[in-house]
């Protein structure tokens, strides 16, 4: 492992990127950077513009808020910058207009605070296997498969877990039989929730309370994924487990369970807004109020869920808790939100790892991980 000092690791931490979560990385990378521990790490921050160019980003980025009538945004600078994928080398250049190229040092670690496509889903973590960079998270698989909520549902059935009823709309189906595709809905009971089957952050996804606006929900997922997967609504608690990857040959490590108490005002469910702009319209518990087994048992399966997907780094395993005592499994996150504020930090913090140490262990474990097969 290569660095400018052997003491102090050079983190390339990455934000912004291609997808509709944009503004969320950047108010994502707005915390870490905040509390990362620049005693202790050489930090490199580097956005990713909505069209895929890689730029340095002014280390203050504490005016970032989803708050804000202007969403934070990663713009192009006037260099653009590339990892060399020479052999043995992590280093990191820098080209201009002119395409004069300088060298910003070799980097140690990346650490990608990106969510949803093009960043979450395996297709940046393939990139860094190609050019031997070790990163914070999971690896390609687990990335695509913790992305596309279609194939994160067949993995979990297959490991036993109870899976809410759900169907799925693919592109070509939709254009070329859409009747068809309406009918396969007919066997779900509503509400039914309707997401694009690969974006995170609740973007995209609609409520349909009857027949009538469902159409209109599944253009609105397809704005941002082609691919839609309809979900029957679960009568029951949502609530959220934090993962840890284990050191060493250790098991992964499980938070205090949270629940999501959302004010039934203006949000119907745990939507975007409710999660980065409305700060009074969820209210995040942690520890959730159960029964002292329920907790060993939903911790017990967040980790089984970690596992079954092979995630490391970490996730956030997201449930729903009927009244009957049943657990069915909502999704796996592997990159959850991260900011301050967010429920995966919170429950860490309530398990006792605070921000800053979550973040020191996420580099540690990524530091200890080698690239290629695993």
């Amino acid at each position: 492992m290569s660095q400018v000092n052997e003491n102090k690791p050079r983190v390339l931490l990455l934000f912004g990127g291609r997808s509709s979560e944009h503004p969320v990385s950047c108010v994502t990378a707005a915390g870490v950077l905040d509390a990362i521990d620049r005693e202790k790490y050489d930090v490199i921050p580097v956005g990713i513009t909505r069209d895929g160019a890689w730029t340095l980003v002014d280390g203050d980025l504490a005016g970032w808020s989803l708050a804000n009538a202007e969403k934070p945004e990663v713009h192009a600078g006037k260099e653009s910058l590339r990892l060399t994928g020479e052999p043995g080398s992590h280093e990191l250049l820098a080209a201009d207009q002119t395409h004069a190229i300088r060298s910003l040092g070799e980097v140690d670690l990346v650490f990608p605070l990106l969510h949803g496509p093009f960043g979450e889903d395996g297709s940046l973590q393939g990139m860094l296997e190609m050019v031997d960079v070790p990163y914070v998270g999971s690896g390609i698989a687990a990335s695509a498969i913790g992305m596309d909520k279609h194939f994160m549902k067949v993995v979990f059935e297959a490991a036993g877990f109870e899976v809410g009823p759900y169907v799925v709309i693919p592109d070509k189906q939709w254009e070329r039989d859409r009747e068809g595709s309406l009918k396969s809905v007919e066997g779900l009971e509503y509400p039914l929730f309707v997401k694009p089957a690969r974006a995170g952050s609740s973007v995209g996804i609609s409520r349909v309370d009857t027949p009538d606006t469902l159409v209109a929900a599944i253009e609105e997922a397809r704005i941002h994924d082609p691919k839609v997967i309809v979900e029957q609504g679960i009568i029951g608690r949502e609530i959220e487990c934090g993962v840890l990857e284990g050191r060493g040959s250790l098991p992964p490590r499980s938070s205090m369970p949270g629940e999501i108490v959302v004010d039934a005002g203006d949000h119907t469910f745990y939507d975007f807004d409710a999660k980065y702009v409305d700060g009074a319209a969820a209210q995040l518990s942690c520890p959730a109020v159960l029964s002292e087994q329920a907790i060993e048992e939903v911790r017990r399966l967040a980790a089984d869920a970690f596992d079954a997907v092979n995630a490391e780094g970490l996730s956030r395993v997201d449930f729903f808790y009927t009244p009957d005592g049943k657990w069915i499994i909502n999704e796996i996150n592997t990159m959850p939100g991260f900011t301050p504020s967010s429920m995966y930090p919170h429950m860490w913090s309530k398990t006792g790892i605070d921000y800053a140490d979550l973040i020191d262990e996420l580099i540690h474990l990524g530091l200890s991980r080698k690239t290629g097969l695993r």
